[in-house]
């Protein structure tokens, strides 16, 4: 395909516009030039210097852009305005609108080969599709916007990349998720690309995945890292989803109150910057401090407001991920048979390649759901799929205790030899967590 800036190219776009105007050779290149020249520019058989194309764009009405590029003029300007739109319509929670919108936008960028508005647009749909639960498309996405700024600074690719990371951690695939997020960390800091926004993206990021796999060390020192970095950036909303990834670390080391604060202050952020779906996060997250705190009146009514936001917003995924949460809390209070009617109803849409960690909870929720009923056969069977999730996973956090919860079971149905064996599996996990598995971790940022 032709270029925009190639002398055949811009040839046709000058004798169009000429012919546009009823102007003749002549007219168009006096005094300046002379007919001959306009006749060879036409044909392409000559590159102008941006002096003639300044007075050929003078002669002809139009800007000096446009004649050399063939883009009408400001539309790179009001591109990125209506970028900006269509990341106010999905923070508002219409994420229909705003796939639609970028896609548009998307459109006209190819068109006009902007190369920089199609990678936003594509990160754009990328976090739609993330909202939808639509994982193997918006990876998809994120990925064309690598590729699309595969000649810019790392730090330009790292929202695409993050996008990329989560859609794997969302799908189960915790390991190459912090792979991905662990390397693009270390190359930023030891290539001395310390860029406040991208890496606290990113360790605010590869908080969630460490937690999951167990690698409770270094979900913690991310979170120092991540709060250390928050004075210096300069977008509100990676503070506010910073806040709310450092809770779960504050959670684990027993910083009850910590953890509550620091959730406060993110949801205080993201009313005012109005970004529903962080916001529901937010009453997510206090929901499980609530409930880990024993606090399960709270807890139910937190994540019950952040199913009501998610569902508003048809962010189906993460509105099924909060319901087996929901679904632990109702158990928890007594409410078992309605916990167990909602993690029927979600199954369907967790699976091994979508929200795997919280499919093998309701799993695992079911099972102990049904061995209060004394169905041990249909708890087995919960208990060994959530296993088989967790194993693909590799969320090492939560296989220990669901080995120690089957091997109970197959010992009081008089299985020892199997209950040894699950036993010896929930040891193992227990003892080579996630972080000794995980490699050397990634360069620190000068803090």
């Amino acid at each position: 395909m032709a270029k925009r800036d190639d002398p055949e190219t811009i040839g046709r776009r000058v004798q169009r516009l000429r012919r546009e105007r009823g102007l003749t050779q002549r007219q168009l290149a006096e005094p300046a030039y002379t007919p001959a020249y306009v006749s060879t520019l036409e044909a392409g058989r000559v590159r102008p210097s941006d002096e003639a194309l300044r007075h050929l764009a003078d002669r002809l009405g139009v800007a000096f852009d446009e004649l050399a590029t063939g883009r009408p003029a400001h539309l790179a300007t009001d591109l990125r305005l209506r970028l900006t739109e269509a990341q106010r319509t999905l923070t508002g929670g219409d994420t229909a609108q705003a796939a639609e919108q970028y896609a548009r936008l998307l459109a006209e960028a190819e068109e006009h080969e902007l190369t920089e508005v199609q990678a936003e647009a594509l990160l754009g749909l990328g976090e739609c599709a993330l909202e939808t639960g639509e994982l193997v498309g918006g990876r998809e996405y994120f990925e064309r916007s690598e590729r699309a700024l595969a000649q810019a600074p790392l730090p330009a690719r790292v929202p695409a990349l993050r996008g990329r990371a989560v859609s794997h951690y969302l799908a189960g695939e915790l390991r190459y998720a912090v792979y991905l997020l662990e390397s693009t960390l270390d190359e930023l800091n030891r290539g001395g690309l310390h860029d406040p926004d991208a890496l606290l993206l990113l360790y605010a990021s590869v908080i969630g995945p460490y937690m999951d796999m167990g690698a409770h060390a270094r979900a913690a020192q991310a979170a120092e890292f991540a709060l250390a970095l928050a004075p210096q950036a300069g977008d509100p909303a990676l503070v506010a989803r910073m806040h709310r990834s450092v809770a779960r670390t504050l959670l684990a080391e027993g910083r009850i109150a910590e953890a509550d604060a620091s959730l406060a202050k993110a949801a205080e952020l993201y009313r005012h910057l109005q970004l529903r779906t962080e916001l529901a996060n937010c009453h997510w997250m206090r929901g499980y401090v609530c409930a880990q705190n024993g606090e399960l009146e709270r807890a139910e009514e937190e994540l019950r407001a952040a199913q009501d936001m998610l569902t508003a917003r048809r962010a189906a995924l993460y509105t099924s991920q909060v319901v087996v949460e929901l679904a632990d809390v109702l158990h928890r209070r007594g409410k078992s048979g309605e916990a167990a009617e909602l993690l029927r109803q979600v199954l369907g849409d967790l699976h091994s390649e979508r929200g795997a960690v919280h499919a093998a909870a309701a799993h695992r929720l079911l099972g102990i759901i049904a061995e209060d009923g004394r169905d041990t056969e249909a708890a087995e069977e919960h208990y060994v799929r959530a296993l088989s999730l967790l194993e693909r996973a590799g969320a090492a956090g939560d296989l220990a205790d669901l080995c120690r919860l089957l091997g109970d079971l197959l010992r009081r149905t008089g299985r020892v030899e199997a209950a040894l064996d699950a036993y010896r599996t929930g040891l193992g996990h227990r003892t080579a967590p996630g972080t000794t598995t995980l490699g050397p971790a990634p360069a620190q940022p000068p803090l």
